[in-house]
């Protein structure tokens, strides 16, 4: 089962960063220019919430089936890393992702449904990038 989950996880988290990365472009386009909360904004906040939802998902599932998920004692930095600081960041992520779609429905104005859409949702990209094992970082994984 962690050979079929892991490139699905892999494939998600793109689908999850171009979401978010087009619902903070598209909220801070409308909080710049003042223009009117659309459905099109709506709708991109949803499926930024559904796509981070089924990641979480399939990575809760990943989590108990991975070889790289272990409890106990462990000085295994990649073990440590996807045990508790991966999935634990990667949950708060989409909690931000979370708030940012329900309290941006909330917004009495355009101004503030941008603003709150914006703010939960940078939030939670910088949290991502903490997170995510890049290739460049001591515990790496490739881009694909």
């Amino acid at each position: 089962m962690y050979g079929i989950l892991t490139p699905i996880h892999s494939f998600l988290r793109w689908a999850v960063l171009l979401l978010l990365l087009a619902v903070i472009f598209k909220s801070l386009h409308g909080l710049i220019s003042k223009r009117s909360f659309s459905k099109s904004d709506d709708k991109m906040s949803l499926f930024m919430m559904i796509s981070a939802h089924t990641q979480l998902l399939v990575g809760i599932i990943l989590y108990f089936v991975s070889p790289f998920v272990q409890f106990g004692n462990t000085t295994d930095k990649e073990v440590r890393f996807f045990t508790m600081e991966h999935s634990t960041m990667m949950i708060v992520a989409i909690v931000f992702m979370t708030l940012a779609r329900i309290l941006s429905k909330k917004g009495k104005t355009d101004v503030a449904k941008f603003r709150r859409l914006f703010i939960f949702s940078l939030i939670a990209l910088l949290i991502i990038f903490m997170a995510i094992p890049w290739p460049f970082s001591p515990i790496s994984r490739p881009w694909f």
